[in-house]
């Protein structure tokens, strides 16, 4: 009831003061049915649209997340990864070797359609006579187009998580699809993956991909796959043709029969690390010898590794990675041929931990735990079944753990997404030397001169006098001794410091005696 309207000695529904036929009140109109619902307080009421959206997100990228394309997308998020990383190592000029240079140089060759020489190796070195690596030749259009050591980096970002497509796929194939993305996480994670993403470039980026899709060929029986994958690791090193050996071997094993292909793959790949090493390699050289059988017996590194650190180090390959199971499975042979060259080398930096030495023996390790698991989990032993159930969820377990002390752990600090200003001063000084100018350096600014000018190794310059001297300023070393020694290397030659800028000094040469 109206009770204005009625205390005012009018009719309700009338306006007061009105008309009795002009002052009735319209009736409210109902809102319209497709309008937002309003709360008590007259908000809109978000939350259902927001439940409509996402219902219509999640059907619209159900396509995106079917569960054959967990590698694919696994391999991206490792890709991401590993570039960045690369990244940083290229913007802080972080180079830890001179290999990421000597690699330019002989991709810089190819990419002119010339020959692979490496000046840093010595003066019109052919980095064929070196290692044998014409695998780099399919990294010439790239490096044409981007001329840059970062090209590279890039490169073997893609080349190391490409490896990650088959070990997630196998894993998912074979243990369903929680369990084959935990260790195709756990597999891009590893400590041997991530050292060799942190090791600048090395030609062993093409290895991981052929290695794991011929061992996935391997668990599917698909044969021809095999030796498809497995002939090109003759391109890749000298020393990997053996290991295309042992995939043949391999094969031979799981058929258990005699069969063409696999003992063709065996007979091509000892023949092929035989004439490498003996007829190849020697003539590139011109010495008519393998540089590196000095690696080999006691000249390798004096005394025999001691037991305990090749026991270390093997355990580190397989009980991380794998809980030891991957002994259970005959793909760890294919790790045999990489494990010999070291027990018989006697290098010390074959066996410890760090550097790009252990990458190639990962996919093996991972895919003989993905064959092993299936075996394992329906064993007559309660506890061994009960192992290899919560094995992967461990295996995750001990690479994240892990990351934490290793160079991926880097992507959680945010110094990584920043260029620091002595890099910045660092390059702005070398961006001085003109291009196509002869230099000689030491490791850190190689990254930022071998795409652009000849590059000499240090002291290794043939007689020839370089243009400029680029080098880092020792911490027992002032800058007036540091010239002396340019001086004392090129007695003909008269230098000055063109500038300097934290520990990196650049010497011009004004004039040859």
């Amino acid at each position: 009831m109206n009770t204005a309207a009625a205390t005012a000695g009018e009719a309700p529904g009338r306006v007061p003061g009105a008309g009795a036929g002009t002052g009735v009140v319209p009736p409210q109109r109902a809102a319209a049915p497709d309008g937002p619902s309003v709360s008590a307080d007259g908000a809109p009421a978000v939350r259902d649209r927001l439940r409509h959206t996402a219902h219509r997100l999640r059907e619209r990228t159900a396509p995106l997340r079917v569960p054959r394309l967990d590698p694919y997308w696994t391999a991206g998020f490792f890709f991401l990864a590993y570039t960045v990383l690369a990244c940083w190592h290229f913007r802080t000029l972080s180079t830890s070797s001179w290999d990421l240079g000597i690699f330019e140089q002989a991709i810089r060759g190819y990419a002119h359609f010339g020959a692979p020489i490496v000046d840093l190796k010595g003066p019109g070195t052919n980095i064929l006579g070196d290692h044998f690596s014409p695998v780099l030749v399919l990294l010439a259009p790239f490096y044409r187009l981007f001329p840059s050591s970062l090209t590279l980096l890039i490169a073997q970002a893609a080349l190391f998580a490409l490896s990650v497509l088959p070990v997630t796929r196998a894993a998912a194939r074979s243990l369903g699809r929680l369990t084959g993305l935990a260790i195709g996480v756990a597999y891009g994670l590893s400590w041997g993956v991530q050292k060799a993403v942190d090791f600048d470039f090395h030609e062993i980026a093409f290895a991981l991909p052929l290695i794991a899709f011929a061992l996935e060929a391997v668990l599917r029986g698909r044969w021809t796959a095999v030796v498809c994958w497995a002939v090109p690791l003759v391109l890749v090193k000298e020393d990997l043709g053996v290991t295309a050996a042992a995939i043949g071997a391999l094969a031979l094993i799981r058929t258990r029969r005699a069969s063409p292909l696999a003992i063709g793959l065996v007979a091509f790949g000892l023949s092929a690390t035989a004439i490498t090493l003996g007829v190849l390699i020697p003539g590139f050289n011109g010495s008519g010898s393998y540089d590196y059988w000095s690696k080999f017996g006691a000249e390798g590194g004096g005394a025999a590794i001691p037991l305990v650190t090749a026991v270390r180090t093997t355990l580190w390959v397989l009980l991380p990675t794998t809980g030891l199971l991957a002994l259970r499975s005959p793909l760890l042979l294919v790790a045999l041929p990489t494990l010999g060259w070291r027990f018989l080398s006697h290098e010390p930096h074959y066996w410890g931990i760090d550097w790009h030495y252990n990458a190639v023996l990962m996919p093996v390790v991972f895919l003989a735990l993905i064959d092993a698991l299936p075996r394992i989990r329906v064993s007559a032993r309660p506890w061994l079944r009960s192992y290899a159930h919560h094995l992967p969820a461990a295996v995750l377990a001990t690479a994240l753990a892990l990351t934490t002390t290793l160079p991926l752990a880097r992507l959680t600090e945010a110094a990584t997404y920043r260029t620091p200003p002595t890099a910045v001063a660092a390059e702005k000084l070398l961006a001085r030397i003109p291009d196509g100018a002869s230099v000689e350096s030491d490791i850190r600014p190689l990254s930022r001169l071998t795409g652009r000018t000849r590059v000499f190794w240090t002291g290794d310059t043939g007689g020839l006098s370089p243009d400029y001297v680029a080098t880092q300023l020792r911490s027992d070393r002032t800058p007036r001794q540091m010239l002396a020694d340019v001086m004392g290397r090129h007695p003909r030659s008269t230098y000055v410091l063109l500038g300097s800028t934290g520990d990196l000094l650049v010497f011009h040469r004004t004039s040859a005696r």
